[in-house]
């Protein structure tokens, strides 16, 4: 990560409202990704704090610090979409081949304000259940577009609840023809 994220204080988010919840699209972007987009980002998964599966029912993996650079220097903190995949290493490969295809993703990129973070992050949800951990595999993210802004939530219960909005949004968003065809998009590995 750029010394100027690492020591950029955290920005104070907007608090999420019911109003915003009752007004939020049921997808969004335009019907064919525009720049910045797709943005590709890659990496190892690294250990995050363990919060998205034990505490919000939204297990996430993280991309690597300096895997951040290369969208944050192109898009604001808030919640994407797009799609990623899990590789398998050389040897030791626990997981299945359903999981090593690429997967519907949504990604918040950005201080998760609600446990006042430190750092930006950036936290992929594949929408995809995973039998086994894939801690230190390769990741690759096609990210195609922006769902919402970063906030702060007053509840766990109110972030959990537009967590699950995003999820849908993400797949409501990715179900049309010049999104689809990036999930067979060459930066994958596709048997």
């Amino acid at each position: 990560m750029s010394e100027t994220t690492t020591t950029t204080q955290r920005p104070a988010a907007p608090f999420q409202t019911e109003s915003f919840r009752l007004t939020r699209p049921q997808i969004v972007g335009p019907d064919t990704p525009e720049p910045p987009f797709p943005i590709r980002l890659g990496g190892p998964v690294q250990r995050g704090f363990g919060r998205g599966g034990k505490d919000l029912g939204c297990p996430t993996a993280n991309l690597p610090d300096e895997s951040i650079d290369t969208i944050s220097s192109k898009a604001k903190t808030g919640v994407y979409y797009g799609y990623a995949q899990v590789l398998p290493p050389k040897e030791g490969n626990e997981l299945s081949e359903e999981d090593l295809k690429v997967h519907p993703m949504a990604m918040s990129l950005g201080w998760n304000p609600f446990y006042k973070n430190e750092r930006m992050t950036a936290e992929i949800h594949i929408m995809h259940e995973f039998k086994a951990d894939f801690y230190g595999y390769d990741m690759r993210v096609v990210v195609l577009g922006y769902i919402r802004p970063e906030l702060d939530y007053t509840s766990r219960e109110a972030l959990i609840e537009d967590i699950e909005i995003d999820k849908t949004v993400a797949l409501r968003s990715l179900d049309r023809p010049d999104y689809k065809k990036f999930s067979t998009d060459e930066y994958f590995v596709l048997n």
